[in-house]
């Protein structure tokens, strides 16, 4: 569906139906918005850490070497990757793994993935790779597994609730001349209680992803009788709190996020809390940030073995690190969590 049809169809669907749920709006304007364009890159709508610099991927690299050693380096481990952009962390990631010529020929590699335009431009980037796409986890094969979810969650769709005098409604979105968030049918406090839903204040949001809770539901089933692990990286908060994080972006600046649906990378921040009690009996790593999990991983050494091999791309090369590590920035936006089988020891790069 074209981005003129889009808009269409949610004029006439709203205009039939009435006001539409905050989550179907999202579902609908993120799948068409990926399905048939390259977002990523400074031609695009926003850079993503494996873009940033090689050493992103690199570390996942050693990473997920460490982990499949844990998982008793078994003769072969499933590599999946879900929502592989471009397939440059793959790329990276299969680089560093050779390091340690075991886990590369362990290694099988499945993307996660629903866009036409970034399978084709994943192909290209892993050319000469065998590499199988699934449009869900679902038909991952079984098997040891290491799932990378990076910048994953926060396009899954989100629903809104709104806390008003009598209680909690359902946050919907309308269209009269222009679209706007309005307030659909009270949700009951039992409800909101089960949703996980803190205390609130008059005109408080407060966002569930279900799409995210029920995948994490999903692989922490699968780690309970097949080894593995799940590494997810994205911007977030720790801990459950009202507040609207939906936000939309083009050409690398914010712009209102019910304008031109579709044409917008919409996206919310992710509640690690709500995945860690989603995940039931799989193991839970202590929620990082970014940059302490990559310092603990040996970025910076890494930063200036290249910088010193490559001294005409030093500069490049030192500041790519720094933001991805960045106290201020990425480094404590971004925040990290891992979820293994039960009987897994602790990973690394967390501290207890």
């Amino acid at each position: 569906m074209s981005d003129t049809d889009l808009e269409a169809f949610l004029r006439r669907q709203i205009s039939a139906t009435g006001a539409m749920p905050v989550g179907e709006f999202m579902q609908r304007c993120v799948s068409a918005y990926y399905a048939g364009r390259d977002p990523f890159g400074r031609e695009g709508d926003f850079v993503t850490a494996p873009e940033i610099s090689q050493m992103f991927g690199e570390m996942i690299g050693l990473w997920s070497a460490v982990v499949w050693q844990m998982l008793g380096e078994p003769s072969e481990v499933i590599l999946a990757e879900l929502g592989p952009g471009r397939g440059t962390l793959m790329a990276d990631l299969l680089r560093a793994a050779g390091t340690l010529p075991g886990f590369r020929q362990a290694i099988r590699v499945h993307l996660v993935e629903t866009s036409p335009a970034l399978k084709a431009r994943q192909g290209e980037t892993l050319a000469g790779i065998d590499v199988v796409w699934h449009e869900a986890i679902d038909t991952l094969p079984a098997g040891p597994a290491i799932v990378i979810a990076n910048e994953f969650f926060d396009a899954l769709p989100i629903d809104q609730y709104v806390y008003r005098a009598g209680g909690w409604h359902e946050r919907m979105v309308t269209c009269r001349d222009a679209f706007a968030f309005t307030d659909g049918p009270e949700v009951s406090d039992r409800r909101m209680a089960e949703l996980g839903a803190p205390e609130a204040k008059l005109g408080e949001v407060f966002e569930v992803n279900p799409a995210a809770r029920r995948l994490v539901q999903a692989l922490a089933h699968r780690f309970e009788t097949q080894p593995g692990v799940l590494l997810a990286l994205d911007y977030g908060y720790d801990q459950s709190a009202v507040g609207d994080t939906l936000q939309a972006v083009r050409r690398h600046q914010p712009v209102p996020v019910l304008q031109e649906p579709g044409l917008a990378d919409l996206t919310a921040h992710v509640d690690f809390a709500a995945l860690v009690r989603s995940a039931g009996s799989a193991k839970a790593s202590p929620i990082a940030g970014q940059g302490s999990f990559l310092r603990r991983l040996g970025i910076e050494l890494r930063a200036e073995k290249l910088a010193a091999s490559h001294p005409d791309k030093a500069e490049d090369l030192l500041a790519g690190c720094h933001r991805l590590i960045n106290p201020g920035g990425m480094g404590t936006l971004f925040r990290v969590l891992a979820l293994s089988s039960p009987n897994l020891p602790d990973l690394p790069g967390f501290v207890s």
